[in-house]
């Protein structure tokens, strides 16, 4: 049985240079796939890829994607800009033949702007930086969609035995005394005496009429043979290793009809009971297939 929850969490680290990262993604129930970023100032343009590589991964689900990063304190990298440092001294020299003045020192040249410089980072390392995080975005992902593997394949084994139990209820309501052929004419039987002493007056017509209402409120062979092929094809739906949450959440609709009019049929308490505890059941399946994927 393969079966992919909606819940799951999962945390990637990774390094590149003196920057440090950490991605966290979280996923609940969804109706669909809702993909929320929180991203770092200047690196929004990785939400389409992030968004794509997601997509690929996952079908239906809340989920949230947080980015946080952190630059390793270090010395920052400075060089002498040779071109200006020249062009100052061209021009202190050229200012020496005007007016007299003393040579500067190094430490004064070195504070005219534009002569030492914080080298800028190429673009080749953004692209590498890049790079370096959506790959460990993708380690997240593949974490995430684990994650949501393992919660599936408990909720398969809850459903699995919620299914037996539906089938095992139906088995009972077919077995019930009440229900055997007759039992059922008898019942009729008496209900058609009780409509004739009620009222002599009924025609031949009318009582053909009632006793053919009775006989089909007293059949709930359709309902139990409906139930069994709910459960038959919920089976499947849970074996095909398809997203199937929202058939199954469709099928869930189907039980609860087919359990109403059971309940509303019965004319035996031991039904009645059989029927509640079907819904108690059925609506148990509902609420754990609410995380199927």
């Amino acid at each position: 049985m393969s079966v992919v929850s909606m819940t799951g969490f999962a945390r990637a680290r990774g390094v590149h240079g003196t920057l440090e990262w950490t991605w966290e993604l979280k996923s609940v129930n969804g109706k669909g796939l809702e993909l929320r970023f929180r991203l770092p100032p200047g690196l929004d343009g990785l939400e389409v890829q992030a968004r794509q590589t997601i997509q690929a991964k996952l079908k239906r689900g809340s989920v949230q994607v947080s980015l946080s990063l952190a630059e390793q304190a270090q010395a920052p990298n400075l060089r002498i800009n040779r071109e200006a440092l020249l062009a100052i001294s061209e021009a202190i020299r050229a200012m020496e033949n005007v007016l007299p003045m003393q040579p500067p020192s190094a430490d004064g040249l070195f504070r005219i702007k534009g002569v030492v410089e914080e080298d800028r980072v190429e673009s080749a390392d953004v692209e590498a930086r890049d790079a370096a995080l959506v790959a460990s975005l993708r380690q997240a992902i593949d974490a995430l969609a684990g994650a949501r593997a393992e919660e599936g394949a408990r909720i398969g084994e809850v459903l699995a035995a919620q299914l037996n139990r539906i089938a095992a209820i139906a088995a009972e309501a077919r077995g019930l005394a009440s229900l055997a052929p007759e039992a059922v004419r008898q019942r009729l039987a008496d209900q058609v005496a009780k409509l004739v002493e009620a009222s002599s007056a009924l025609s031949p017509e009318r009582l053909h009429l009632e006793a053919a209402l009775l006989a089909a409120k007293a059949d709930v062979t359709e309902e139990l043979d409906r139930l069994d092929a709910h459960a038959a094809q919920a089976r499947e739906l849970l074996a095909s290793g398809e997203p199937a949450g929202r058939r199954l959440d469709f099928l869930c609709q189907e039980f609860t009809r087919e359990a109403n009019t059971l309940c509303s049929k019965s004319f035996d308490i031991k039904l009645t009971r059989l029927g509640l505890d079907l819904k108690a059941v059925i609506e148990q399946f509902r609420e754990q297939v609410q995380n199927v994927e």
